[in-house]
């Protein structure tokens, strides 16, 4: 008699929690709703094109950075030499924004209390924002690639639609766009750690902007320490130390241990980062 007289919204007396896809889906639209997003990824889909047009005003003249040159009369290197340029900062930046709005800024804002106490389990709320981070990562790495490839077949052209490696052989197409997805696979794999450090240094504080100074400042620090020769003994323990080996999608036949090496660094990163975020979220008062 009494399930008869039980509000609607319960079950046994107990709250009924939301469907797990339909919290993603929620988690999903307050991401991509957000108009820092959507100008950012426009920003980043920039950054392939005026690759293209400063490599084809400048022409092959054999000087610059040495997957830029590559790019002249090669377009298919581009989408991996923008890539390889924005995961050296510009990436890691986007990434950082969104883990920092993810928890921090939830809670300077004052909707992470009604979170908390929602009939929601704080390991779902926990997957629910890493999930959100993802997604930023993969779209904006998605967008460099495919706008890159666009960019680098219209602007910059090739030969017949082949990829030139830099041992001098030459790709097909199909097996230069698997090449690219390969690098795409990689770097959001680079991304999903830097977002998992966010995401633990996020959970700790009230305000975004330690989040990106934290995790753009340590950033900046693996970059020193990695190039001091005396700390070398450092590079295993560095997630930046691996992070020019998507290059090595351009070389042939091609070399997998850089990027394997990086990725279970960066699935190191990712474990301990979602360890301490998922601590926190657990002990922390509504």
């Amino acid at each position: 008699m009494t399930a008869a007289v039980t509000d609607p919204t319960t079950r046994a007396g107990t709250p009924r929690t939301a469907p797990f896809g339909r919290l993603l889906g929620a988690e999903l639209r307050w991401v991509l709703r957000r108009p820092r997003t959507l100008v950012m990824l426009g920003l980043f889909a920039l950054i392939p094109v005026l690759i293209s047009i400063g490599v084809a005003v400048a022409g092959s003249t054999g000087r610059g950075p040495g997957l830029i040159t590559a790019v002249a009369g090669n377009g298919l290197v581009l989408p991996v030499a923008a890539m390889t340029l924005s995961l050296a900062l510009l990436l890691p930046l986007a990434v950082s924004m969104a883990a920092a709005d993810a928890i921090a800024g939830e809670s300077a804002h004052g909707t992470l209390r009604g979170l908390l106490l929602s009939p929601v389990s704080r390991l779902r709320l926990v997957v629910m924002k890493a999930f959100g981070v993802l997604v930023v990562a993969t779209l904006a790495t998605l967008v460099v690639a495919v706008v890159g490839v666009l960019a680098g077949l219209v602007v910059v052209g090739g030969a017949e639609g082949q990829l030139v490696t830099l041992s001098g052989t030459s790709v097909g197409l199909g097996g230069a766009l698997l090449r690219v997805g390969l690098v795409v696979v990689w770097v959001v794999g680079q991304l999903a750690a830097v977002g998992a450090v966010a995401l633990a240094v996020s959970a700790f504080t009230e305000h975004p902007l330690v989040v990106l100074a934290a995790v753009l400042g340590g950033l900046i620090v693996f970059g020193v320490l990695a190039a001091i020769p005396a700390l070398e003994w450092l590079q295993p323990w560095l997630l930046t130390s691996g992070w020019a080996a998507g290059a090595d999608a351009l070389r042939d036949p091609l070399p997998l241990d850089g990027m394997v090496d990086s990725s279970l660094r960066a699935l190191c990163y990712v474990a301990v980062g979602m360890g301490v975020t998922t601590y926190r979220m657990l002990r922390r008062d509504a």
